[in-house]
């Protein structure tokens, strides 16, 4: 039996009588305004920062620079908290000019990082082929690394009066290490900055090590823990970078701003900066969302840190060199 199409409930609905806006007076989120300009052979730094769309990605990498630059002018505080990535992928001496440039006013890093910084260090290489060694048995037991680390580590913990990171960075510069002008630890330690180091015992490969103490390694990064937790109480107005750390360094983040706030610490006008090739959990709601929830703003930028990060200090340094 055929059906009947006119008494049909599905025939296609028609749009006559559709009401329509003007495109001349409907709002847009896109503007030619906002649009990027083209590039001219001989341009500045600074002049492709503005030439950025201010849209997006490009609006958000304006609004990191200006957000560094303002706080260094401002003299508030500035602190880098980084995973060991950004150190394997060669940017040591962009952040050691960083140093120099007091650009950044403080140093965190997870324990990953104090072992390519000091291989970095002693030998001018670091980052072993995992799978090559791994098999037979040999992965993580450089001897020069460990010795030095928990060298540092014992002196440190005799001495009960500095953390992980100014012990093992201050035995750089004594020992006169070949590549100390390249660690980040050293130069810290150089220029009286403080470093901090987080560790997660078992994760590093100098707890495999006979020499390794985990009392002393613990008693000398909960120092960090504080001396961080200080540096933090000191954000109101300020910058906090989050440089390739998924885990541990948001966590330790996330943690002390809670204690400062308890504290009655105030971190109004925060903004906090995170910097990684993929967008993670926990750094997107422990760095940009959860600590600058109605007192300041969280930025995200996402990208290769051999590229963005080298990039983003070049902004900033050529925007403090501008007037005003």
């Amino acid at each position: 039996m055929s059906r009947n199409r006119s008494s049909d409930p599905w025939q296609p609905l028609s749009f006559e009588g559709l009401q329509t806006v003007s495109l001349m007076d409907r709002p847009s989120k896109v503007a030619v305004d906002d649009f990027c300009k083209p590039w001219e052979p001989g341009g500045s730094l600074w002049r492709f920062v503005e030439s950025l769309p201010d849209i997006l990605g490009g609006a958000l990498f304006k609004q990191a620079a200006e957000a560094m630059i303002r706080a260094v002018r401002g003299g508030r505080t500035r602190i880098l908290g980084m995973g060991a990535h950004p150190i394997k992928v060669g940017l040591n001496p962009v952040l050691a000019d960083a140093f120099e440039r007091e650009i950044f006013t403080g140093l965190a890093m997870n324990g990953a990082c104090i072992i390519h910084d000091v291989e970095v260090a002693l030998a001018g290489k670091t980052s072993e082929d995992v799978a090559a060694h791994l098999g037979h048995g040999s992965f993580g037991t450089a001897r020069e690394t460990a010795e030095l680390i928990h060298g540092a580590i014992a002196r440190g913990h005799a001495a009960g009066s500095m953390g992980l990171g100014q012990a093992v960075g201050e035995r750089l510069l004594e020992m006169g290490a070949p590549y100390a002008h390249l660690s980040l630890l050293a130069t810290a330690a150089r220029l009286s900055m403080p470093v901090t180091v987080h560790v997660a015992l078992g994760t590093d490969i100098i707890h495999m090590h006979p020499a390794m103490d985990g009392a002393a390694m613990g008693a000398l990064s909960y120092r960090d823990f504080q001396l961080f937790a200080r540096m933090v109480s000191t954000l109101e107005g300020g910058v906090y970078l989050n440089l390739g750390s998924a885990v541990i360094l948001p966590e330790v983040f996330l943690k002390a701003v809670s204690v400062v706030r308890n504290l009655g610490y105030s971190l109004e006008g925060l903004t906090t900066l995170n910097m990684d090739f993929q967008r993670q959990y926990r750094s997107q709601v422990n760095v940009v969302e959860r600590p600058t929830a109605g007192t300041g703003r969280g930025i995200s930028l996402i990208g290769h840190h051999e590229i963005m990060l080298p990039l983003l200090m070049a902004a900033v340094i050529e925007g403090l060199s501008r007037e005003g």
